[in-house]
């Protein structure tokens, strides 16, 4: 049955349309709530639920003017967070900055906020976690499923085998076996 508005003598119905500006800052405090968006994020958001461009660039030139967005510090905020979180490296978190619509600058600035050191210290940290997991495996395949879980990340394979040979060769050979 499609759908003809509100039902008559309800609430809704005795409302007068709504005015685009205030739908679109709804829209943006609600989504802003939730969680950090980016710009382009937001821009979406908005015109997936029919807010005029005009519209758009209107209220979210607003919000940025009053610091509600700021992808300058969404970025560094997603790059922190997902580097310590989930171990990811530099080139996923490019790639997942560009897929939120930031600019290549804006990005660049937060990923040098990554220390390489700080980067191979949690490579380190990821596959001792795992490495104690896979203890029955053959070394081979140890080697491959750690090295690959490195590589998801967006580690290089010269760093991934790198870190996976430093700790295995570490680790205590009853938690992992000869390690070849």
């Amino acid at each position: 049955m499609p759908f003809d508005g509100p039902t008559p003598g309800t609430p809704a119905d005795l409302q007068p349309d709504a005015d685009p500006e205030q739908v679109a800052r709804t829209i943006l405090l609600r989504r802003l709530s939730a969680a950090p968006r980016s710009r382009a994020q937001l821009h979406d958001d908005l015109r997936a639920r029919g807010v005029p461009e005009d519209v758009c660039q209107r209220v979210l030139d607003r919000f940025a003017d009053v610091g509600l967005i700021d992808d300058a510090t969404f970025a560094r905020m997603w790059v922190e967070s997902r580097q310590r979180s989930r171990g990811t490296a530099r080139p996923v978190l490019r790639q997942e900055l560009r897929r939120k619509g930031i600019d290549g600058e804006i990005a660049e600035a937060a990923l040098e906020e990554i220390d390489a050191d700080d980067e191979r210290a949690r490579a380190v940290e990821l596959v001792r976690v795992k490495a104690r997991s896979l203890h029955r495996l053959e070394p081979p395949a140890r080697v491959r499923r750690l090295v690959g879980m490195l590589q998801r990340r967006g580690y290089s394979g010269s760093v991934a085998f790198s870190v996976v040979r430093e700790v295995l060769e570490d680790l205590p050979e009853d938690l992992i076996g000869p390690v070849e």
